[in-house]
């Protein structure tokens, strides 16, 4: 068996870094993406923790490709299923037009699609997705917001929280409000909101301040020129209230003032059981001596399958690296202890998966500290390695922070290939002494295939070892 060294698998490389006060879920991360033209400073919510949200699923999907680098996720939050398909339907929709386009026929983009959480309380579940698709024209930023309304066991759009009476007067008020600022342009605002029914595409981001004001947010081009990028206007709780629906009414109310938890009458909560295996130790494998690997698992973690995962490494008394997402930190923090617990390791993943090449240095300072301050959060320790999605770095991200990236050099190209058997045997027929090998626990059937691996080549003298363990012992 060939001995190789690991080259851009254990790229070491760190300097100043530059830190930021967000803390985790105070805020929302820079968009993956060209800054946000915006003409006012956008009001304070109230951040949600989606760890208190039972039986919260983050659907993920990713791929590690600058060929076809995207990454999307929403979540599944049980009661909310027409909510949830309403969000699996366009985010399904708008990857699989990204893909034909980028990945098929080589158009230069990226797509991003995260999420966060506006309120979720009592009976009112409110989530906002942000898109950055890189593959078109113009600035590719959008935003939609998504309301679940569970006293009425009813999904609806973002102009539901507005009286169907009030909302001629409500876009008046909209008008009044953008008169005068550079860019906006009236004809072009009155041709986009003539019609003030549901399904108003330029009405369908609004969400409730802390004070209890209502931001509505406009992308660009939809009430002005484009290149004047996007328009926010805030009215106040006294001016918006009159004009609130039944519905958007109790939505204010619980985001203002959240209750202790979320109840949308799901007749099933699914419970999570999170694993319990505890390092007996420091790992204390001489790969010098004997042939390591280190299995390295991106863009988790998720329910169930990182505790699965869990239990499979523990059975072969294995280690691992797991590369996390900041938001999917912030919604399963209990996992990600699991992981520190068991003696795995926990890098960092960004906050939300974008190529943080195309970021300014205070947008990435963004996405990787937020991350790391939820990885302190939930194991008490902070990451020392970061895995920049797709694998590109460029001098600006490394001076941007103090983590050190890690590539890898074998790529299971999971995402792609959903197949069990298929994974185990790439990583069996590729692994070598001191491979650093590419999987996502957020797919299933990556899982899956992960015990075959350990089987196999623990049976051909491998020995599971973190990046960190590796790199120390070269």
């Amino acid at each position: 068996m060939r001995t190789h060294t690991l080259l851009p698998s254990l790229l070491l490389l760190g300097t100043l870094s530059i830190t930021t006060a967000c803390s985790p879920g105070s805020s929302e991360p820079a968009p993956a993406g060209p800054p946000r033209a915006t003409t006012e400073s956008p009001s304070p919510v109230h951040s949600v923790d989606p760890s208190k949200i039972k039986g919260l699923r983050i659907v993920s999907n990713s791929s590690e490709q600058r060929s076809c680098p995207f990454a999307t996720s929403y979540p599944d939050v049980p009661g909310a299923e027409a909510m949830t398909a309403a969000m699996k339907k366009d985010v399904e929709q708008r990857l699989a037009t990204f893909r034909e386009g980028a990945c098929d026929n080589g158009t230069v983009g990226e797509l991003n699609v995260s999420h966060r959480f506006l309120v979720a309380s009592g009976d009112v579940l409110g989530v906002r997705l942000t898109t950055q698709d890189g593959s078109g024209a113009g600035s590719g930023l959008s935003s939609r917001t998504y309301w679940y309304d569970g006293d009425a066991g009813d999904y609806g759009t973002a102009l539901e929280l507005i009286a169907d009476d009030s909302r001629n007067a409500f876009i008046s008020a909209l008008k009044d409000e953008l008169k005068g600022r550079e860019g906006f342009d009236t004809t072009v605002f009155d041709g986009t909101l003539s019609d003030a029914t549901s399904r108003v595409p330029a009405l369908d981001n609004m969400a409730f301040t802390a004070d209890g004001g209502l931001q509505v947010t406009f992308d660009s081009g939809e009430v002005g020129v484009p290149p004047a990028g996007t328009f926010l206007v805030t009215l106040s709780k006294k001016t918006v209230i009159p004009w609130l629906s039944a519905f958007g009414k109790r939505a204010q109310r619980q985001t203002t003032t959240p209750s202790r938890s979320l109840d949308l009458g799901a007749t099933h909560t699914p419970g999570r059981a999170v694993p319990t295996h505890t390092a007996s130790g420091d790992d204390d494998t001489d790969c010098k001596q004997v042939t390591c690997i280190a299995l390295t698992f991106d863009d988790g973690p998720a329910a169930p399958e990182t505790a699965t995962l869990l239990n499979h490494l523990a059975q072969y008394k294995a280690r691992a690296t797991f590369f996390t997402t900041g938001q999917n930190v912030a919604a399963h923090p209990d996992l990600v202890r699991a992981e520190a617990r068991a003696g795995h390791e926990v890098g960092n993943h960004s906050w939300n998966h974008p190529d943080l090449t195309k970021l300014t240095p205070e947008q990435i300072a963004s996405q990787l500290n937020r991350t790391s301050a939820a990885i302190k959060a939930a194991t008490g320790k902070e990451p020392t390695l970061f895995r920049p999605p797709y694998g590109a770095i460029n001098s600006t991200v490394r001076s941007a922070t103090r983590l050190s990236p890690v590539l890898w050099d074998v790529d299971t190209e999971d995402w792609k290939y959903p197949d069990a058997a298929k994974v185990a045997q790439t990583v069996i027929d590729k692994a070598q002494r001191n491979s650093v090998v590419l999987l996502h626990d957020i797919h299933p059937t990556s899982v899956a295939a992960v015990p075959q691996i350990l089987r196999t080549l623990t049976a051909r003298g491998y020995h599971f070892v973190t990046v960190s363990h590796l790199r120390a012992s070269l």
